[in-house]
């Protein structure tokens, strides 16, 4: 409840608000509106992901990178291979953008609930934007601390908002009980037809109600398919009640501007000071699942090697998935409180929000009607192409929302994309300019050397890639340096194309003193490199690894070589023993 489902949880809060900011509240604009929300729950969250994108995992795991690493092995043609590449880096870049977003839509439109509070009623929005980018620092600092220890309560909290919402809607519905007749399709589409391009871009904001959708398949590995499922017929239930709970309400109350709260205020006046608090724990907890989602996200990058190795903190004993991303959380940080100044309001930033999420959707729909007709599934093929249509007519009716300050989740998109492509197609053109020595020819100077060099003793170890093809950096420390110890071990860490398991051994002895051992790791895997080769009885003396210095006057490779430099490198990415660690310079002019 809490991980999963709290960003799609507090979308109530603002969605109907934000939709009669587009049209007038009608009886027949109110009912089909909720007849396109409950539609919209049911084909793009119950059918693409509950039960479409679920069905599709890597043990259990899900997400982007996931179809993409399922996708690939079908595929033929190297083609084909880049654009699913392709479009699973442009559907991480659009997830990420939208996480910008989220905490900032969700604690804004929470807080603007005191306005209700009699006395507080001529709050003026920059005491709300200080509150929230208050609320918002709060959580980003705490962070670094781990919140292992408070995320027991993060599931009740979510019940308890949950059953809240479902209890306000039904007591609604008791008065109105008409607008029931909205879960009947044809509202949604007579209301499309009737209102033409205004129908069409009200769409735009109708998809806020399914933000946050993605996420059920994105933390499939971290929960299991069958808790999330169960989990959301509870949610469905009780976000269909609220939303009809709220349009019985607005046709009770057509001047009636902040729905939920002014619902919930007039029903139980005594309760609305705790139901505010509640809400504002529920965005909390949203922008906690967001953020946990964003570490996430970029360790994936990290361990496909589409993303720089960024410093990684432990922050749980228990759980290994609970890691803690410095760079990200800053930046992510800095980024929601520019949102926050810049919109000001929540109506604001929903103008901005739900055009990323689109985009997500839409490519997931793309890779998941891909994988359907390459395993011969043509039933779920044809009815996943229907949803990606759905999927793109959203999208298009979006791109309404990109004057209106969309153009900032394209910007945070794209930022996120550029530095994907140039770190990806910067590594391709760096592996090509080294001189990687073939390990035949390797082996002969080794056993030439070995045999006649004085021996250091203890054990080196030296990182390598792949054992076919040797790093200059090796040659340089035992040919030119002539430094050979007792016993050299090349490791070499293999990411295998699943998400989990770790597997690790002595594979091979390519000469005397010169063994191999190899780690493979799933992708999502967090390896402590020190402990698999403490449990492996190596006990090293020295650890030599190679840095590039890359020299360019190109523009691209000098980006390139910035974000090099600011990444650290995979010996302390994997947090191997400082006082054993010798770098070993190469440079490369690019």
């Amino acid at each position: 409840m809490g991980l999963v489902f709290g960003d799609i949880g507090t979308s109530p809060i603002y969605t109907l608000t934000v939709i009669f900011l587009l049209t007038k509240p009608t009886y027949s604009h109110i009912i089909g509106v909720l007849s396109l929300i409950i539609w919209t729950l049911i084909i793009l969250v119950t059918l693409e992901y509950a039960w479409l994108a679920m069905s599709l995992g890597k043990k259990g795991e899900g997400g982007t990178i996931v179809l993409k690493e399922i996708l690939v092995p079908l595929l033929k043609s190297s083609r084909n291979v880049s654009l699913v590449t392709l479009l699973a880096y442009i559907g991480t870049s659009f997830l990420m953008g939208d996480g910008v977003i989220t905490p900032a839509i969700s604690i804004l439109s929470a807080v603007e609930g005191l306005r209700i509070v009699p006395q507080l009623e001529n709050i003026n929005q920059g005491t709300i934007v200080l509150i929230s980018g208050l609320i918002a620092i709060a959580l980003f600092t705490v962070q670094s601390k781990g919140i292992e220890k408070i995320t027991w309560v993060f599931g009740p909290i979510m019940v308890i908002w949950f059953a809240a919402m479902g209890s306000a809607g039904i007591a609604s519905i008791f008065y109105t009980p008409e607008v029931i007749k909205a879960i009947n399709p044809y509202y949604a589409i007579r209301f499309l037809l009737d209102n033409g391009i205004m129908g069409f871009f009200v769409l735009s904001e109708v998809i806020l109600c399914a933000t946050g959708g993605e996420a059920l398949y994105a933390d499939m590995g971290h929960l299991g398919r069958e808790p999330i499922l169960k989990a959301w017929r509870f949610v469905f239930i009780a976000l269909v009640f609220n939303y009809l709970g709220q349009g019985a309400f607005l046709l009770r109350n057509p001047g009636s501007t902040n729905f939920l709260y002014e619902m919930v205020n007039q029903q139980a006046p005594l309760l609305y000071i705790p139901f505010l608090l509640l809400s504002i724990m529920a965005t909390i907890i949203a922008s906690q699942a967001m953020i946990s989602s964003m570490f996430s996200i970029v360790y994936q990058g990290i361990t496909t090697r589409a993303m720089p190795m960024l410093k990684i903190d432990y922050t749980s004993g228990i759980l290994k998935s609970q890691i803690y991303i410095s760079t990200v959380n800053w930046l992510l940080l800095i980024s929601v409180l520019f949102m926050m100044l810049i919109f000001k309001e929540s109506s604001r930033l929903a103008a901005a929000y739900g055009l990323a999420v689109t985009g997500t959707m839409s490519i997931t729909g793309i890779l998941m009607t891909s994988i359907f007709y390459h395993r011969r599934n043509i039933s779920k093929a044809l009815i996943s192409l229907f949803i990606t249509f759905i999927d793109i007519v959203f999208l298009l009716s979006n791109s309404y929302k990109i004057p209106h300050g969309g153009y900032w989740s394209i910007i945070i998109a794209l930022f996120i994309f550029s530095l994907i492509i140039i770190y990806t197609s910067g590594q391709k053109r760096l592996y090509e300019l080294m001189k990687l020595m073939k390990v035949e020819n390797f082996l002969e100077k080794y056993k030439q050397l070995y045999a006649t060099q004085n021996k250091i003793t203890g054990t080196a170890l030296f990182f390598t890639r792949d054992i076919a093809n040797i790093p200059q950096y090796i040659s340089h420390v035992m040919f030119k340096n002539n430094i050979i110890y007792e016993n050299n071990i090349f490791i070499s860490i293999i990411k295998s194309d699943s998400p989990f398991g770790i597997e690790s051994s002595f594979t091979k002895e390519l000469a005397k003193g010169l063994r191999v051992f190899e780690i493979k790791t799933g992708y999502m895997e967090i390896v402590d490199v020190e402990q698999i080769l403490k449990d492996q009885g190596i006990s090293e003396k020295t650890i030599f690894y190679g840095v590039e210095d890359i020299f360019t006057t190109n523009l691209i490779w000098k980006i390139f070589s910035i974000i090099k430099k600011l990444s650290p490198s995979f010996v302390q990415f994997y947090r191997l023993p400082t006082d054993e660690l010798h770098g070993v310079m190469t440079r490369y002019e690019m």
